[in-house]
């Protein structure tokens, strides 16, 4: 018998959220653009890239979180140049490249740790996805600053510290935000799916009975006519 297919396919642990599409979905991304904006404003170049980066990787798809990612860039550059007086040259410009395809990576990498731990408990594979994810960040862009653009004297523990705890906090305040949004869609779902009715429809009962009392009756004729395997008889009635 060919089974029915599913209206909805089973959440993964990795970008559940891009499954069920409805109006929150394009609620969070533009939660989670607004938040950058609002770290723009008051960190300017140190938004924590690395935190959307890990909450991207652990709540979107790949599609979503690339384009989520990409499009926290736009809104830092965007509040850069026409708020914060960045300045329009060469060396800005590369910078500014440079953070946009290293926080991809990063996403990248971040939804790779998460899939390499996707069986594991979900509070080390949340903590191991923002590691990675800032750790990797943080690599890349002194590889840059080391080989190409400079700037390696930014790269002291008190900095490094400063912005590991921006990131960390940030990235928490969104898994706390991811926890709310997948309350409200369980929620939501659970509201609107119509309740499951096991019980028989009272227009079903008198043939659901017609059909048990004649499998009784041709279950004990079966065994009566057998009378030299009496066992068969105990065992078809007790079945019926």
């Amino acid at each position: 018998m060919k089974q029915p297919v599913s209206e909805h396919p089973a959440s993964q642990s990795i970008g559940a959220l891009s499954v069920h599409r409805d109006w929150r979905h394009p609620l969070w991304l533009a939660l989670l653009v607004t938040a950058s904006v609002v770290f723009s404003l008051g960190l300017a170049c140190a938004v924590p890239l690395a935190a959307f980066a890990a909450t991207a990787a652990l709540s979107l798809s790949r599609r979503d979180a690339l384009l989520l990612i990409v499009l926290v860039w736009l809104a830092n550059q965007f509040v850069g140049f026409t708020l914060l007086g960045y300045p329009w040259g060469a060396s800005t410009f590369a910078w500014g490249t440079v953070l946009c395809v290293v926080a991809i990576l990063a996403t990248l990498a971040a939804r790779w740790m998460a899939g390499r731990l996707a069986n594991a408990r979900r509070v080390f594979t949340v903590t191991a996805t923002f590691l990675v994810a800032f750790a990797f960040y943080e690599a890349a862009l002194f590889a840059v600053s080391a080989t190409l653009l400079g700037g390696t004297e930014i790269y002291t523990a008190a900095i490094q510290g400063r912005i590991f705890v921006i990131n960390a906090a940030a990235f928490v305040g969104s898994c706390c935000t991811v926890s709310l949004h997948r309350l409200g869609s369980s929620i939501g779902q659970r509201s609107g799916s119509p309740p499951r009715n096991n019980t028989l429809r009272s227009r079903d009962y008198p043939r659901a009975t017609s059909v048990k009392s004649n499998h009784r009756r041709s279950a004990f004729c079966f065994a009566s006519r057998s009378s030299s395997r009496p066992k068969i008889r105990s065992i078809w009635v007790s079945l019926s």
